[in-house]
């Protein structure tokens, strides 16, 4: 895919204590295997774009953690209607790549109060439902956020509405970095802080409850309405047996 972002150094962790790393977050919780499959999303096409930087710090994270990611690069991405039909590789790309996750993070500069158009298309672009399949629904999804003042929660409150409208299963945790100019040295790695140390907190709990729900991704998913609009009768299963063997 060639809007995939290589990361560099993905290994080198400066601003983790070692010490106090739990590697194995889900131990536990579910299956392991595959390896939890997370698409990253950023809202920044500056060169020095601060939500990339911090996405890719998650991507360590997640990889450290046990994690497959993939982070998106929107930069020939189109605004939404302006392609006729959507039929532009870096929108194919894009659904091709929500639909191979299990989990997503988003990450959007706080820009005038609000994410940034960059982050909203590439969230328009994915649609609910996609000849019969659905690239966001009953995926898990962490939040962040960075601004260029004070700390604020505006970005990623948006977020969140716009997870739950996609139908995704957006983590409690969530990081909001103030003044990111201040939290990045000059090789684009992040300085030792709480911000640092809530990102890692957040891809904790992000491979936890894709772990953790990933055996029953089918069932947390299977609605009434689409039943009914499909004329799909409900199925008469054991759907604790059937997490049972997907889980073994």
């Amino acid at each position: 895919m060639m809007r995939l972002r290589s990361l560099a150094d993905p290994d080198h962790l400066p601003a983790l204590d070692r010490a106090f790393v739990d590697a194995n977050p889900a131990a536990g919780l579910g299956r392991h295997d595959p390896p939890p499959r997370i698409l990253l999303l950023y809202g920044s096409l500056r060169e020095r774009s601060f939500s990339r930087l911090a996405v890719e710090e998650a991507a360590r994270l997640l990889q450290l953690f046990g994690a497959e990611t993939r982070i998106f690069d929107p930069f020939d991405l189109p605004l939404p209607d302006q392609v006729h039909g959507d039929d532009h590789p870096a929108v194919r790309e894009l659904r091709e790549l929500s639909m191979w996750s299990e989990g997503q993070v988003w990450c959007s500069p706080e820009r005038h109060g609000q994410i940034t158009g960059i982050m909203k298309a590439q969230i328009d672009h994915l649609p609910l439902e996609m000849k019969g399949m659905r690239p966001t629904q009953g995926r898990t999804l962490a939040v962040m956020q960075v601004s260029g003042g004070s700390q604020s929660f505006n970005a990623v409150n948006t977020l969140r509405l716009l997870g739950r409208w996609m139908r995704m299963i957006t983590i409690p945790n969530q990081s909001s970095i103030a003044m990111a100019y201040k939290e990045f040295d000059e090789a684009g790695r992040m300085r030792p802080s709480s911000y640092y140390d809530r990102i890692v907190d957040v891809m904790e709990e992000l491979v936890r409850l894709t772990v953790l729900t990933r055996p029953h991704a089918s069932q947390l998913v299977d609605r009434y309405s689409e039943r009914k609009a499909a004329g799909r009768p409900a199925a008469m299963e054991d759907h604790s047996a059937i997490a049972i063997v997907q889980g073994s």
